[in-house]
């Protein structure tokens, strides 16, 4: 049983624009993604039945319905494969929040299967196959950072960014169909004149979520605190240890916190 050991990165939307809503219900968006260096590890074992055995610690992935059994069995339907595979997720980023987790799991997920069953399928066929999963699966195989445009499925390579930052997070799992929701109703999309805001979804997720929107509003005139995806994880860029130290004061006790910095390439790059 040959056992191989991937990371699965997390990402950030340095700003993110809702454009307005399509005709399909779908929303066009503006944004651009940045990959950082916080990671989920993915193992992943050939076993000799033909079962699709999935462990998460913590364990959060407990139904058939999850992203990374769906990936499994897409591929498996797809290129008549009857073989079975076990996954353990060892879970770093935090979830419904912003980062991109269970993306990025289901792009490392059809990344090494595709070498481990050794299907031969071209990065632009993937793709394809990611886009079936989620708007932002496709980024994560492609494993560049991007401009981001349409309903996020556009990709247009861009330099890496050169800040460091402190991720904050409140520990609260934000769906993001229910903000979507949420914007929906509060959004007027007719103005296209509006002034440029970091994220569309930060007075919605302020609003919506006291603890959060307190904490926004006792320190946004002190730190430039930026919202990544629908929330809720925030981010804030820092130069040095005393800017550091002066974040580390306002973030609450009950609350964690990353340090990352910036990616150019997914370390799936290549794989």
């Amino acid at each position: 049983m040959k056992t191989r050991n991937f990371k699965s990165p997390a990402k950030m939307n340095l700003y993110l624009r809702v454009l307005d809503k399509r005709n399909d219900g779908f929303h066009n968006l503006d944004s651009s993604f940045q990959l950082i260096d916080l990671f989920d590890q993915i193992e992943i074992t050939n076993i000799d039945t033909n079962e699709i055995e999935i462990e998460c610690n913590p364990n959060i992935i407990k139904t058939k319905n999850n992203i990374v059994y769906t990936a499994v069995n897409i591929l498996r339907e797809r290129y008549k494969i009857d073989k079975g595979i076990r996954i353990k997720i060892k879970k770093n980023i935090p979830i419904g929040a912003g980062l991109g987790g269970g993306s990025s799991n289901a792009a490392t997920v059809l990344i090494a299967l595709n070498q481990i069953w050794d299907l031969k399928i071209q990065i632009h066929d993937l793709m394809k196959i990611g886009r079936t999963l989620g708007a932002d699966v496709p980024f994560f195989i492609n494993g560049e950072n991007a401009h981001v445009s349409g309903i996020g499925d556009v990709l247009t390579k861009k330099e890496s960014d050169k800040a460091k930052y402190i991720l904050i997070c409140p520990d609260i799992s934000i769906s993001t169909k229910d903000m979507f929701l949420y914007l929906d109703r509060k959004e007027d999309y007719s103005d296209d004149k509006k002034e440029f805001i970091q994220n569309s979804f930060l007075q919605p997720v302020c609003e919506k979520y006291n603890d959060i929107g307190r904490f926004y509003e006792n320190n946004k005139k002190s730190f430039d605190i930026c919202l990544t995806g629908t929330g809720s994880t925030m981010f804030i860029r820092y130069k040095d240890s005393v800017e550091l130290k002066k974040i580390f004061k306002i973030i609450p006790a009950n609350w964690r916190f990353f340090l990352a910095e910036p990616l150019q390439y997914s370390p799936l790059k290549g794989v």
